[in-house]
């Protein structure tokens, strides 16, 4: 019995030098260790020897199974290394290879017409007011000579919270308001700034409208300010951002918070003012609302309106866009959809 256990070990750890893949481990195990392997069959002959030398011949299969067992977890051990490293050799990186492009992101076209607003308006003199996106009634309207009750409050479908006097901002205008009180030194410095950001209101979403959009306010306080500083202002405006040669247009309207308004128009930048499907054939384009500052509007921003005067405006950047691109459907702008935005 003794000699066919060293038959048996030097039989399984001579086979078992001569494997180099997993395969030929599973065979090797199934066959000295498996269930029906030769150690089992081993222990399936102790019943049949002398009962003296049952309990020697037991201790030393049990022996044998465990140096084989350690053998094995060995060998598999080895060829796991070696097998990583023929596939860390084999797929060794060639740094002397080009490298794959990274593609890059674009700006997305409401943004870009945004940037160029504000660099236009920096080199004119107006600094950037940052405003908020909630909002309280009270600056959203009351102080913008739009009491409760007063009828051009329906113009603008208002989302408010559970608190009625916070709402989502309907314009840009509020911030006419806190920038008087934030920079204005209590109604002793004279200002220009520009407010842009997000407006809502609860609008039936189509091709022209959307329940959120962007705005930038325009707001200039001084002394001795006139109509004519408004009008030169935005002239200059439209040269820069759309031709030298642009002609701009006034015409009379109303806004509660300005006294005298006006609406302004650009020629048509697409037709040269010829007239196009883009500008209705109109040869002109609608591009801002604008007027004197209201002199209530002053007082509530801290200023008197008795030595003190200014002029507001207020431009909506995705109707530009969508002007200067042919764009048909505002609703682009927010479906973040990459056919759209990869065009720019």
């Amino acid at each position: 019995m003794s000699q066919s256990i060293d038959a048996l070990r030097e039989a399984a750890l001579a086979a078992l030098g001569s494997i180099h893949d997993n395969d030929g481990l599973s065979a090797w195990r199934a066959q000295y260790l498996g269930r029906r392997g030769a150690v089992s069959g081993l222990f399936g002959t102790i019943g049949s020897l002398p009962k003296a030398e049952r309990a020697i011949f037991g201790k030393r299969v049990n022996a044998l199974q465990g140096e084989l067992r350690q053998a094995f977890e060995g060998r598999e051990a080895l060829i796991q290394s070696q097998r990583l490293a023929r596939e860390l050799e084999e797929g060794e990186i060639d740094i002397s290879l080009p490298a794959q492009p990274r593609r890059r992101g674009g700006i997305h076209p409401s943004t870009r017409t945004h940037r160029e607003f504000q660099q236009i308006w920096a080199e004119m003199g107006f600094q950037v007011f940052q405003s908020r996106d909630v909002e309280e009634d009270e600056f959203n309207f009351t102080l913008l000579n739009l009491p409760p009750h007063h009828p051009a409050r329906d113009m603008q479908d208002t989302f408010y919270t559970t608190d009625p006097r916070v709402l989502l901002r309907t314009h840009t205008s509020p911030g006419q308001i806190r920038a008087m009180r934030a920079l204005g030194a209590g109604g002793s410095k004279p200002i220009r700034v520009i407010l842009p950001g997000m407006c809502y209101r609860q609008e039936q979403v189509t091709a022209r409208s959307e329940i959120q959009f962007t705005q930038v306010e325009g707001l200039a306080v001084g002394r001795n300010i006139r109509m004519s500083d408004l009008k030169g202002t935005i002239a200059e405006f439209a040269k820069r951002m759309y031709s030298p040669d642009a002609r701009v247009r006034y015409r009379a309207s109303y806004f509660p918070f300005t006294e005298p308004s006006m609406e302004v128009d650009v020629e048509c930048f697409l037709c040269g003012g010829a007239g196009c499907r883009v500008c209705k054939y109109t040869g002109w384009l609608e591009i801002a609302g604008s007027g004197m500052v209201h002199p209530e509007v002053l007082r509530n921003g801290g200023y008197d309106p008795s030595e003190w005067s200014g002029f507001a405006f207020g431009m909506g950047p995705e109707r530009i866009t969508m002007l200067k691109h042919g764009i048909q459907d505002i609703r682009y702008f927010w479906g973040n959809d990459l056919r759209f935005l990869q065009q720019f």
